[in-house]
């Protein structure tokens, strides 16, 4: 997709490289995608010393090693033992590469400071060492680029051997899985996930209106701050304090500019007679809303990103009292006020009135906005202003009857015990399966040590080490304190788990998936333990060894407890060695039952199943000592004080296998580009009418297809506009949508008069058909090897499942 010919790792599990050192497969063709076949293939290189210098050939300051002397009337003349230690590594090197085509890396971090004491030494080296070949030396070293590599591999007439799974996890050493950063600064991972997603949602405005230059400028302050946020060491959390909140700082002024164009866009989309002055509340995830909490009378306006409609569950934070909603047409929408969680109301940082919370469901249009009128009403509380009714079990009292607790709507049923408020069972009302399942929290004592050895290993922002000395899991038992909340739009449990960590499971009325609203932190290290903190479910599924995971959100890639495909793994890390990155989501499957359980989540986050049935994701962590591999600080995250408190959510679907990714796809889709929502005040009855007086509005003509995502629109160079369509779908997915799928552009965009379009890289770049990619000869491969649609006729396009196709195209204006 962007035309690479190659990509070069220097990390790879030290018992895979270990084994490809040995047998010679330290270059392959990876066969990134069975759905997208040729297309996704990708030549890998292991690099022999990750991307460092050979060992006492680092001719940087910060080295210390010696350099090269070649006056030999001096006493450090050292040239010949220099030179034979350097054919050496060569030697040792060629026992690990299929040709006599080698790379040696000549660098590390922070390097080059003064680059011409290493050009002075390299120079020499290769001098000294080329003089060799007049003795009969076959080694010739050269400056060269990775490009240049990868073109005498592809000319060196060798059949590669294939790759089809991941790296991933990735282990230095015995003890050292750098599994922990999967989890690591998880409210950074949540803020660079709504940024990227208001970033797309900000470009797509953007677009759509046909803004200006300020507002161009307004757009790549997000675009680069969520570009630098893509670092290896910030969205993993292997930074340093300051530099997260650095990082953090960028992505909140960048949200601030493009919150100005989403501003400047609705009106301008409206078509209102003088711009409406909109309001945004970036603290709705902890209740606190600065507008809803003092209206008389609110316009909101929610943007629907996604190529489809959208039925979206709107939550306000509101003080105490009876609240209407008025959509289209004047129409009333049934809502329902419900106190919020104690548990939320005592957040550190919130500073709010509201003790409330205002839910009504939105029907959003695709790819524009609808309108709706919130106004706070008389106490005479008729009926459609529902109140949500609170049922309170605790240790000391007892307001509910001596049976189980059951939530459900049409097409879920959640059963909890009466006397712990712990959920007990799970039922898919429509295809008639129930399984038995239980969510608790617990936590993993992070390892400590000095790092001198492999067993002193500490777990710290890379390294997830549990102490196992006394069993891995420590399990956190609720105290026995929960609240039930039914109303007409949901209902909920509340669990209040110890005294910081509760948790909220809510099923919406039309809802077919579960929301588990957690609330996790301060982490206490009172007692000096360090604790990475772990949501798990269990359940009476008949799961075997086997789980998935997602690839950043598209692929699934089947894991094996215990296994690797590639090496015969020895267990040293019982746990950490079985934890793998979940950006979206994590599944196990019951094929017996033909039933799949998935759990997806709101920022990455690292995931496992550790014992058949089971499935746990990390949620927290806060480790007292450093694992000695780049940070040089603990991983201990505090704020106004004390440390963090963590909000998230993971959404539950249970479902046919064969029926669940049509469930996931939709749902992922949906909480990932969740509407944004704008605000503004209603003084006067002409401000109301300003504000409704274009209540909706779509730029596209219909909705696209259930298998099609509209991935972007922007603003590109001239006259013209980026944009990206998406195939949501993996081969063999879904019976009906994971098939091959065509749309008309122009009848997309039916604002637009397209003049021309031109199938793009990626990354809009280079123009499709300036690509010639290297081709490979492979050993054989038992994937299945497809070709992708390519052809544009006209403005229709045919989409293959998994692809992404990138097309600049031309406007009249």
């Amino acid at each position: 997709m962007l035309g690479f010919d190659g990509a070069f790792l220097g990390r790879i599990d030290q018992q895979d490289k270990d084994t490809r050192a040995a047998e010679k497969t330290m270059e392959m063709v990876w066969e990134g995608s069975d759905s997208l076949g040729q297309a996704a293939d990708l030549f890998t290189g292991i690099l022999p010393n990750v991307y460092w210098p050979p060992a006492t050939f680092c001719f940087d300051l910060l080295c210390g090693e010696q350099p090269i002397m070649d006056d030999p009337r001096l006493s450090d003349y050292n040239v010949d033992e220099r030179v034979d230690t350097f054919i050496q590594v060569v030697q040792n090197q060629t026992k690990m590469y299929a040709t006599n085509n080698l790379v040696i890396t000549m660098g590390n971090d922070f390097n080059y400071q003064q680059a011409n004491v290493w050009f002075k030494n390299m120079d020499k080296l290769f001098k000294y060492v080329n003089a060799r070949q007049a003795n009969g030396s076959n080694i010739n070293l050269f400056y060269s680029t990775p490009s240049c590599y990868l073109k005498a591999l592809n000319q060196a007439n060798v059949s590669w051997p294939v790759k089809n799974d991941d790296f991933l996890p990735y282990a230095s050493g015995a003890h050292t899985y750098w599994t922990g950063f999967f989890s690591s600064r998880p409210a950074f991972k949540r803020m660079e996930r709504e940024a990227s997603s208001f970033l797309a949602q900000c470009k797509q405005i953007d677009a759509l209106a046909g803004l200006g230059p300020q507002d161009q400028h307004e757009v790549a302050q997000l675009r680069e701050a969520v570009g630098v946020a893509q670092h290896h060491d910030a969205i993993t959390g292997t930074e340093r304090q300051h530099v997260a909140d650095d990082y953090a700082r960028q992505l909140a002024e960048g949200i601030g500019e493009c919150q100005d164009v989403v501003a400047d866009g609705i009106n301008k989309l409206s078509k209102v007679s003088s711009p409406i002055q909109y309001q945004f509340c970036d603290l709705l995830n902890i209740s606190q809303c600065h507008v809803t909490e003092n209206l008389g009378q609110t316009t909101i306006v929610l943007w629907n990103s996604l190529s489809r409609t959208v039925n979206h569950y709107v939550r306000l934070p509101v003080k105490d009292g009876d609240y209407s909603v008025t959509g289209a047409g004047n129409s009333d929408v049934p809502v329902q006020i419900t106190p919020l969680p104690k548990e939320l109301l005592t957040i550190p940082g919130r500073i709010s009135a509201a003790t409330h919370e205002l839910t009504f469901r939105a029907k959003l249009p695709p790819v524009g906005f609808a309108t709706y009128l919130i106004k706070k009403v008389s106490k005479s509380r008729p009926k459609k202003y529902n109140r949500g009714r609170v049922l309170q079990r605790t240790a000391r009292s007892d307001y509910l009857q001596n049976e189980d607790v059951v939530v459900q709507n049409e097409f879920l049923s959640l059963a909890f015990d009466q006397a712990t408020g712990a959920l007990k069972s799970l039922t898919n009302l429509e295809s008639k399966d129930s399984i038995a399942i239980s969510q608790s929290f617990g936590y993993y004592i992070g390892s400590v040590g000095d790092n001198s050895k492999e067993e002193l290993r500490a777990a710290g922002a890379y390294i997830s080490r549990p102490n196992c000395s006394d069993g891995c899991w420590k399990e956190l038992k609720s105290n026995g304190s929960y609240e039930v909340v039914k109303g007409a739009l949901g209902q909920e449990v509340r669990q209040y788990i110890n005294p910081w960590i509760s948790q909220v499971i809510r099923l919406h009325t039309t809802s077919k998936h579960v929301n588990f609203e957690w609330q996790v932190g301060p982490i206490p290290i009172g007692d000096d333990v360090g604790k990475e903190i772990i949501s798990r479910f269990s359940t009476s599924m008949k799961t075997g060894e086997e789980f998935w995971t997602d690839s950043n959100g598209r692929q699934n890639i089947r894991r094996v407890r215990n296994f690797r495909s590639t090496f015969k793994i020895n267990i040293t890390e019982p746990v950490a060695s079985n934890y793998y990155p979940v950006v979206d989501r994590l599944f196990v499957r019951d094929n017996g039952q033909k039933t799949q359980l998935t759990i997806l989540t709101d920022r990455a986050q690292g995931g496992a199943s550790l014992n058949e049935g089971q499935v746990e994701l990390m949620v927290h962590r806060r480790l007292l000592v450093d694992d000695w591999l780049g940070v040089s600080e603990p991983l201990n995250e505090v704020g106004l004080g004390q440390g963090l408190v963590i909000r998230g959510t993971h959404r539950l679907i249970l479902a046919k296998i064969d029926k669940s990714a049509a469930r996931y796809r939709a749902l992922s889709q949906a909480s990932y580009w969740h509407p944004t929502i704008l605000f503004t005040a209603v003084t006067t009855q002409e401000s109301r009418l300003e504000a409704l007086k274009q209540s909706s509005y779509t730029g596209i003509a219909d909705a696209l297809p259930d298998n099609v995502n509209l991935l972007s629109i922007e603003q590109w160079k001239g006259s013209s506009l980026l944009v990206r369509l998406e195939h949501m779908f993996d081969i063999n997915e879904d019976p009906l949508l994971s098939q091959p799928i065509t749309v008309d552009l122009q009848h997309v965009f039916h604002d637009f008069d397209i003049l021309a379009i031109r199938e793009m890289t990626l990354d809009g770049n280079i123009a499709l058909t300036d690509v010639n990619k290297l081709t490979w000869q492979k050993r054989a491969s038992n994937a299945p090897r497809r070709k992708v649609f390519v052809s544009v006729a006209n403005t229709t396009v045919t989409l293959s499942p998994m692809e992404i196709r990138t097309f600049q195209i031309e406007i009249k204006q």
